[in-house]
């Protein structure tokens, strides 16, 4: 699972965010002069602490448990060898707990933590060059050299880039199935792939029902592939080579073989009558006699 983008789509981020951002700063101002009060306090996720205004939960949160996550970064990558991978396991959950916290009450310094994001759903985040098409290009080749060293069956592309579409014929031709994720629904990728989906579909679970049924679907095309008979010209010689070669040396025989004469007086007694004149007794008794 690998994603490609360059420094601007990091630090990027999108007018629903920046307006929800500019939302939360009116209400904490609004709330630090007591014109509107929350309903329910605001309850950190890490101590269990409850505050009724989002500015000093946020206080709270740098001062105390941002300094805390911070000294344990430091004492990890201090470590080394077996210490290391002790404090790793002795602190893993204390700071998975934190992260998943601090997505909801920090706001991030660069962008809107689109990279963050991708490596906790289990991605391998590569930064490319502000170059046009960098990232388009850095992909293109992770996905041949994967399908060069054979590493995946199934390829899935979270794209509406129709410049993928070399890229999908590719991946078919050398037996992949093909899955495509994106918000155009008559897209180029997904004309060419074996299965396409689009965000909607993915957020209320439709993709997650159908995928049991393509992937149904595939097994028992590759089931029908195997049981298909195709004609192989260089199979069907070796196999039956040796076979042919009988039959021509005993059509050989039956062509080639010696003729002592009999053969040909006999074709002659045969072709004597006509050939709707039958025989009758008194023929046979004397053909018998001869």
């Amino acid at each position: 699972m690998v994603a490609y983008a360059n420094q601007h789509s990091f630090s990027y981020v999108p007018k629903a965010v920046r307006e929800q951002r500019r939302e939360r700063k009116l209400l904490n101002q609004l709330e630090n002069k007591g014109v509107i009060k929350s309903i329910d306090p605001y309850v950190c996720k890490v101590c269990g602490r409850r505050f009724y205004t989002n500015e000093k939960l946020v206080n709270h949160f740098k001062q105390i448990h941002e300094r805390e996550h911070q000294k344990r970064v430091n004492q990890i990558e201090s470590a080394r060898g077996s210490r290391r991978v002790k404090l790793v396991g002795k602190y893993s959950m204390k700071m998975e707990k934190y992260k998943n916290a601090a997505r909801e009450v920090l706001t991030p310094k660069v962008g809107y933590g689109l990279a963050d994001e991708l490596k906790r759903a289990g991605f391998w985040v590569g930064t490319v060059s502000n170059r046009p098409q960098a990232a388009d290009f850095a992909l293109r080749d992770h996905i041949v050299d994967v399908m060069d060293k054979r590493k995946a069956e199934c390829l899935m592309l979270v794209s509406d880039d129709s410049d993928f579409v070399g890229v999908l014929k590719e991946a078919k031709l050398r037996c992949l199935k093909t899955v495509v994720v994106g918000d155009a629904d008559d897209g180029a990728l997904k004309r060419v792939a074996d299965a396409g989906f689009s965000w909607t579909e993915i957020l209320k679970g439709k993709a997650k029902k159908e995928a049991v049924s393509v992937v149904g679907k595939w097994k028992d095309r590759d089931i029908l592939k195997k049981l298909e008979w195709t004609y192989d010209p260089e199979v069907e010689r070796k196999f039956y080579g040796s076979e042919d070669m009988f039959d021509e040396e005993s059509e050989d025989l039956d062509f080639d073989g010696s003729d002592d004469g009999n053969s040909s007086d006999y074709m002659h007694k045969e072709d004597s009558g006509a050939w709707w004149e039958l025989d009758t007794d008194s023929d046979a008794d004397s053909s018998k006699s001869q």
